[in-house]
């Protein structure tokens, strides 16, 4: 959508993508040296039945029409309980064909939806007119005869233990419900950023520095540095085992298995091993659609907020770095199959790095001026080593979601590229 139209934006975390809801009421080279070009997924606008690689495709033709839009009966229901149920006040006295919901779309993770109270329906008290409706997706956390089931409890309240903190702290949004399905958040009027916007160095430095300051929290939370290789491998020994029925997917399969993936984790592990990086409490997910312009704020140098913390965990510093760079190269707004672009080219080169590590250490008390070129080295070293880490671990998440999410999205397509960039940047920077 073009910033001519009249729309407010909200955004989902978590490996997921920015969502945009209509509201009827109102060249460079990376850092390491070498050109970094990988082949561009290029999407024509108009659908086709063949996949990004030019193949026939029949998950590509089943989508041709785009995204659905439509919000189903049984989770308007559903969605109508929660907020009756939880938020009370004026929830109470409004009917199920009163009830407002709009499809918040584009989450890779979870189904997000816009709640709100008819327009002639005022707040009683402190109830909000609207709210933000998360239903979690299938969410890989512990195995059973198919090796893949939906998250764990432990999970979920740990998240939600997360979230609570975070909003008490205001770096992040209220919590207004929790039950199993999912949860009702703050809405927050807001602009999701754009892909291109995350290479504007006015919004780098302040991602940087919200990066800087989420990790110098301390939260009751297991400070061992087990979340990455930890995920990786789980999702590694699900991949194993895992069995396609769509013709589609298991072609697709059949060409990312011959990576070889399990002897390449362990070369990737072995190189991390030998990288320098401090466990810090990480986001594990800064991407455009994890971060909020706040409305009124446009010219603020406070104008940004991280949500989403679905990932979050003590981790290497190097992974959230590194993640939130490959992040530059993922459109995920794009309306048809496979409902991304990627452009590799816009990976950040050295001097765009640079300029996001000096402002963390700037909010990090900075360095010695002495240190301060011996610093950035290793960090770019750190953040692009870190990278790799990042490729592997989204790729696996997205093999096994093609086979268990109901979200329209092209995963297989989007694990291949994943791995193919992988092996294109571990030449540059391993």
């Amino acid at each position: 959508m073009n910033s001519g139209q009249n729309v407010e934006r909200v955004s989902d975390g978590a490996g997921s993508a920015g969502r945009c809801v209509e509201d009827d009421a109102h060249s460079d080279r990376p850092a390491g040296g070498e050109s970094l070009m990988v082949a561009e997924e290029r999407h024509p606008r108009s659908a086709s039945p063949r996949g990004v690689n030019g193949d026939d495709d029949s998950e590509a033709e089943s989508h041709q029409d785009g995204r659905n839009v439509a919000v189903d009966p049984d989770t308007r229901r559903r969605a109508f309980s929660w907020c009756r149920d939880f938020l009370s006040g004026s929830w109470k006295a409004i009917s199920v064909n009163d009830f407002q919901i709009k499809i918040v779309s584009g989450g890779l993770s979870n189904l997000l939806y816009m709640c709100s109270l008819p327009d002639d329906v005022e707040p009683t008290g402190v109830e909000p007119r609207r709210v933000l409706l998360r239903i979690y997706g299938a969410i890989l956390q512990v195995g059973h005869p198919d090796h893949i089931t939906i998250r764990g409890v432990d999970s979920i309240v740990l998240e939600s233990v997360m979230f609570a903190i975070l909003a008490e702290r205001e770096l992040g949004p209220r919590l207004y419900g929790i039950f199993p399905e999912g949860r009702l958040e703050q809405y927050l009027p807001s602009d999701r950023l754009r892909t291109e916007q995350l290479g504007f160095p006015e919004i780098s430095a302040e991602i940087a520095s919200k990066m800087a300051r989420f990790h110098g929290m301390e939260m009751p939370f297991n400070k061992e540095p087990k979340w990455l290789f930890g995920t990786i491998d789980r999702y590694m020994e699900q991949v194993k085992t895992i069995k396609f029925v769509r013709e589609a997917h298991i072609k697709k399969f059949n060409k990312l298995i011959k990576y070889d993936l399990p002897a390449e984790l362990e070369n990737l592990r072995s190189l991390l091993t030998a990288t320098p990086s401090p466990v810090v409490f990480c986001h594990n997910d800064v991407q455009e659609g994890n971060i909020l312009m706040l409305d009124g704020r446009e010219n603020s140098s406070d104008k940004l907020m991280l949500i989403d913390f679905e990932y979050s965990s003590y981790n290497y510093r190097g992974f959230d770095f590194g993640n939130h760079f490959c992040e530059w190269i993922y459109d995920y707004t794009y309306d048809q199959w496979p409902f991304y672009k990627a452009k590799v080219e816009n990976y950040p080169n050295r001097q765009q790095q640079l300029h996001f590590i000096r402002h963390y250490l700037s909010e990090r008390r900075g360095v010695a001026p002495a240190d301060q070129a011996r610093i950035e080295e290793d960090m770019i070293t750190e953040a692009n080593r870190f990278a790799l880490a990042s490729h592997f671990l989204w790729g696996l998440w997205s093999i096994i979601q093609a086979k268990i999410s109901k979200i329209e999205f092209g995963y297989m397509d989007y694990a291949q590229h994943r791995f193919d960039t992988y092996f294109k940047q571990k030449k540059l920077f391993s």
